[in-house]
């Protein structure tokens, strides 16, 4: 998986190489799924939910630029494997998911495999988690149809946010950077299909 679908497609950050290596993918899929769960391909997990594509986890995760000891808000934890990508990073990590049987099992997963540092918080993720504040990365894994606004005025100074942005059925990756004097610089990353973000700030209630 490493090597061909991250490796082979231009990220080399080592640090997350090495993380995504370790990580054992099969325990964050429901058992069925488990052969597949190296595959080049989101899966299902559940309440309209999926895990995300393994190269899409490393290429957000590349954009963030994390250093050891950065304070990340993930939003949507689903099921955790991206939780468990920032935390193997040595990030402190607080992740809000809004579907309250994700958030168990992503604390139980992550428990398991010795994440504990990783706060899994139950809650509307489009608010973001203020009493964190501020963050030097967010990371939002959810396709919204606009910026949140929390979610910027929790990004510390030098901060980057990432998240899927644009139409329901195909979104664009977007990081955004807030500058030292404040000012905001947007770059665009490529296409890129999520669910999508639901809650404030999000697409309306199914």
């Amino acid at each position: 998986m490493v090597s061909e679908q991250i490796q082979g497609r231009g990220i080399h950050d080592v640090a997350l190489l090495e993380a995504m290596r370790r990580i054992p993918r099969h325990f964050f899929v429901e058992a069925a799924l488990r052969e597949r769960a190296y595959d080049d391909t989101p899966l299902p997990i559940g309440d309209h939910q999926t895990i995300s594509q393994p190269y899409m986890v490393a290429l957000m995760t590349a954009a963030l630029e994390l250093r050891p000891g950065d304070r990340v808000l993930e939003v949507g934890t689903g099921s955790g494997y991206q939780t468990a990508v920032l935390a193997a990073l040595d990030a402190q990590v607080v992740s809000v998911e809004r579907i309250e049987r994700l958030a168990e099992r992503a604390r139980l997963v992550l428990g398991l495999l010795g994440y504990t540092s990783a706060r899994i918080e139950l809650g509307d993720g489009g608010l973001g988690w203020p009493l964190g504040a501020p963050y030097d990365a967010i990371l939002v894994t959810a396709g919204a149809p606009s910026i949140p606004r929390p979610l910027l005025e929790q990004l510390a100074v030098e901060g980057r946010l990432v998240l899927p942005m644009g139409e329901d059925e195909l979104q664009t990756l977007v990081r955004l950077r807030r500058a030292a004097h404040g000012g905001l610089v947007e770059e665009y990353l490529g296409d890129c299909r999520f669910v999508k973000l639901r809650g404030s700030y999000g697409w309306d209630e199914p």
